[in-house]
């Protein structure tokens, strides 16, 4: 497979993130897909819109998975946190205790 590089104006490549599927997509995958809709859009529009519709359907997903796997993960370490600081606790009454 033969490779090149591209350059893209910032804001370019921001809008092409937003077509992403999924984080795993290469930016490859990204331009078929949107040459792919481009394509079908002059030969059968309908269908075109129907391959928009998923992509808007499958991002969303993603993006709501992304966020509860980012809410999950400041649960686990707020709950770390409170552990750790009850260890603290315990082992400064502890010390507390023996100094009396």
């Amino acid at each position: 497979m033969d490779i090149t590089t591209i350059k893209l104006q910032r804001e370019t490549k921001e809008r092409i993130d937003k077509l992403r599927e999924n984080r795993n997509e290469s930016y490859d995958d990204i331009l078929r897909k949107i040459l792919y809709v481009l394509n079908t859009t002059r030969e059968d529009p309908f269908k075109a819109k129907k391959t928009l519709e998923r992509i808007g359907d499958l991002r969303i997903r993603m993006i709501e998975s992304e966020k509860q796997a980012e809410d999950e993960t400041r649960e686990i370490e707020a709950e770390k946190k409170a552990k750790r600081k009850e260890v603290v606790e315990k082992k400064k009454k502890k010390n507390w205790e023996r100094s009396d």
